[in-house]
């Protein structure tokens, strides 16, 4: 997996159910790279704190192979890395094949997974269309959220190394689909809500869903 681009955003106010909001999910690609705190990207706009940053989302990963998908269904857009509002673009990042709690060395920064990315409406806004929201469900491109176990640089160009895999894991797009097309599947939870490196605030959200 290689860094395509790095991506921060400065504030924006947006119409969200009439009302006038801040948001970070505008996020453009900036040449010098960017730097991993422990809660969030040195630099970029966190608003909405109880959703976004800290230990468990520190930095959104995404991958460019999955832009071609949503360009065929969104043609109209401007389309630029950063789209989904992600901190790093990644190529050759596949939800299937990574793990919860698995940990990469990319740049100086040490991450580790902790969740797949849930949508909310202000990605619908990004898009132009609410719509988004339910078609990001119930596909199988999450993207990443990940926790910082070493601070660090990361640039464009920049390569993503395993240095540990998690055991009696389940990858990432087995967890997202417990939000969507295996939303009945218990046993999976069950599972799911015993992988200590997934994040409590998932793990919350799976006990609610499931009534664990």
């Amino acid at each position: 997996m290689r860094v395509l681009s790095t991506n921060i955003a400065r504030p924006l106010t947006v119409i969200k159910n009439g009302k006038s909001v801040e948001t970070g999910i505008y996020k453009t690609h900036i040449e010098e790279g960017i730097t991993l705190g422990l809660e969030d990207v040195v630099g970029d706009i966190v608003v909405d704190r109880k959703h976004h940053g800290g230990i468990n989302k520190a930095c959104y990963l995404y991958s460019a192979d999955h832009y071609p998908f949503w360009q065929s269904k969104f043609p109209g857009l401007d389309w630029a890395h950063g789209m989904f509002g992600e901190n790093l673009t990644i190529e050759g990042l596949n939800e299937a094949k990574i793990n919860i709690g698995d940990a990469y060395e990319v740049g100086t920064a040490i991450i580790q997974v902790s969740e797949p990315r849930r949508p909310c409406s202000i990605l619908g806004i990004r898009f132009g269309t609410q719509a988004i929201v339910k078609e990001f469900y119930h596909a199988p491109y999450p993207g990443i959220y990940v926790r910082v176990l070493q601070e660090g640089k990361i640039k464009k160009g920049d390569t993503l190394k395993l240095i540990k895999q998690e055991e009696n894991s389940l990858s990432v797009s087995s967890v997202y689909s417990l939000f969507a097309s295996d939303d009945k599947n218990h046993k999976l939870a069950e599972k799911a809500i015993k992988i200590s490196a997934l994040s409590e605030i998932c793990k919350n959200s799976l006990r609610d869903r499931f009534k664990l």
